[in-house]
């Protein structure tokens, strides 16, 4: 599994985030070379986060639905891209609700294309307030949403210890996910879990630190995983976009750990291959799922200079298909 270490989370929380730093768009001119936005196309970024890429579609004169989960990433987007009028509309919605925004909007076009931009956020990272970042002391909250009622302290201080550790070890691949989660529940019912600083304090009381990242990195991920439904939100959105596009519209999705990838990774080779073969098959036959053509049979990485300039793209893979003119017959 690829994970920010502790260098690349120390620079990221110490980077100033305001103005056009609210989160900064990870390989931009790779997806506008590949979603190819041109004026009178419509396209729909799923995570819009602080425009960067949308800001690029745009500027190429394409039209923009951008969805976003967090009302802070939605306000600072609108603030940056004011300039492009009604071409712009923007929803508080989370990215696996694109139909059905599509169809509330009237909106029955075929999508050109669409983004998913996965993960966590510069600026969630950033704002100690939110409880992403393990090396800010905050509310142990992680919600994307505000308006999501599970908070990871709520997870934390009340799951049985089977259950946390299910959390830690599928969604962290955390290798002492039975210790911590046995760790946590003894010490809860002393103190109640409540800031980034007590949780991390205490999976590094169990998991002292071997290496240069952070005993409980993988803690943090699980959990902020967790709270957001953030695997189950992704393959439903894999289900349901394709269905957006217009024949030949392309879907982006940059991923950023293992888990989110393979996810990616199998949906698009499930929708792409043009013959399957299976053992009990006398010989392969056309795949009736086929519905896109693969633009990129290995996932593009960002380049040595842009994670110079953005550490957190150095584990970004960016995957793009294209859906087909007409489906597998």
């Amino acid at each position: 599994m690829s994970f920010l270490d502790c260098e690349d989370l120390l620079t990221l929380e110490k980077t100033d985030q305001s103005g056009d730093n609210y989160h900064v768009p990870v390989m931009p001119d790779e997806v506008v070379a590949l979603l190819r936005p041109a004026p009178g196309l419509l396209f729909l970024d799923g995570t819009i986060g602080g425009g960067g890429h949308s800001e690029r579609l745009l500027e190429a004169g394409a039209e923009v639905i951008g969805l976003d989960q967090d009302a802070d990433a939605l306000r600072e987007a609108g603030r940056r891209l004011e300039r492009f009028g009604s071409r712009l509309r923007l929803v508080e919605a989370n990215f696996r609700e694109a139909a059905g925004v599509l169809n509330d909007l009237g909106e029955h076009r075929g999508l050109a294309g669409a983004l998913l931009d996965i993960g966590v956020s510069s600026h969630q990272l950033d704002t100690a307030e939110r409880g992403f970042a393990l090396m800010k002391d905050g509310p142990l909250d992680m919600r994307m949403s505000l308006s999501a009622a599970t908070t990871a302290a709520g997870l934390v201080n009340t799951l049985p210890v089977a259950e946390l550790s299910r959390i830690f070890r599928e969604f962290g691949e955390e290798p002492r996910a039975t210790q911590i989660a046995a760790r946590l529940i003894a010490l809860r019912v002393q103190h109640p879990f409540q800031t980034t600083f007590d949780l991390a304090a205490a999976v590094s009381s169990v998991a002292p630190r071997t290496s240069g990242r952070h005993p409980a990195t993988r803690i943090f991920q699980a959990l902020r995983i967790a709270v957001n439904d953030e695997l189950g939100a992704l393959r439903e959105a894999m289900e349901t976009i394709p269905a957006c596009l217009a024949p030949g519209g392309r879907l982006a999705v940059i991923t950023f750990h293992s888990l989110e990838d393979r996810i990616v990774k199998h949906f698009f080779r499930e929708h792409s291959q043009e013959w399957v073969d299976r053992p009990e098959w006398p010989e392969p036959r056309r795949n009736p799922d086929r519905i896109f053509r693969l633009l990129t049979p290995h996932p593009m990485d960002a380049g040595v200079e842009e994670v110079a300039n953005n550490p957190r793209a150095r584990s970004a893979k960016l995957r793009v298909v294209e859906k087909l003119q007409e489906p597998a017959s």
